[in-house]
């Protein structure tokens, strides 16, 4: 599959777009989940880092490709903190991807309507969006947990589909992960494209079965 291949905008009236990895830098919840609550639930619990990691790394396993996984509200009952405090502590840390906003508006000018679908918890998107102001961006946003379901299991699509009613025919939807491209590409959703680059601070993917770009903005 070639790394890069043309986007024919004048066959898209919808763009859905991801948020972490895609829009935004991963880096931030890399760091978040891969530091900054190991180190918590150490504290809490009289653990070293590397303890607390060796507890946690099985409890990540367990519910990754699920809602729970997102769910800060969740991981706040299993861990035993606020997690969302400790997210809202370091939100001067977000940041979009280069040329993300660039892109944003470029789509409004030639008339796209512009989806923001997250598996974000929903208390994580405001965060992010006082932060630096997402929702200027977007005609509209939505965090897949009123759903019921994250954006990799094959039936959050019909479900999407009634409330946010696009062709997929006429759709461009870019993510980091494969499994929810996945899941797109079986409910039809025409155009997909792979970001590569979701953290600046490690090396890109390989381009696999989708067409991809290192960030959404090689896209126009």
């Amino acid at each position: 599959m070639p790394a890069s291949t043309p986007v024919d905008w004048s066959g898209i009236d919808t763009v859905l777009l991801d948020m972490d990895g895609t829009l935004l830098d991963l880096h931030f919840d890399n760091h978040f989940w891969l530091d900054l609550v190991p180190r918590h639930y150490a504290a809490l619990n009289g653990l070293s880092v590397a303890e607390s990691l060796a507890r946690l790394k099985p409890k990540f396993r367990a519910v990754e490709g699920t809602l729970d996984w997102y769910c800060i509200d969740y991981w706040s009952r299993e861990l035993g903190f606020d997690v969302a405090t400790v997210k809202s502590d370091v939100r001067e840390r977000v940041r979009f991807q280069p040329g993300a906003e660039t892109f944003l508006d470029r789509l409004a000018a030639l008339g796209k309507r512009r989806v923001l679908l997250t598996n974000a918890h929903p208390r994580t998107l405001a965060i992010k969006e006082e932060q630096i102001g997402l929702a200027r961006h977007f005609e509209v946003m939505y965090s897949t947990h009123p759903f019921g379901l994250p954006k990799e299991h094959a039936d959050f699509w019909p479900r999407f589909h009634a409330r946010e009613p696009f062709d997929p025919s006429r759709t461009l939807f870019a993510d980091d992960s494969l499994p929810v491209l996945r899941a797109a590409s079986a409910f039809q959703v025409k155009w997909l494209r792979q970001i590569l680059q979701a953290d600046s601070t490690q090396p890109g993917r390989a381009a696999a079965e989708f067409p991809a770009v290192d960030y959404v903005a090689q896209l126009l």
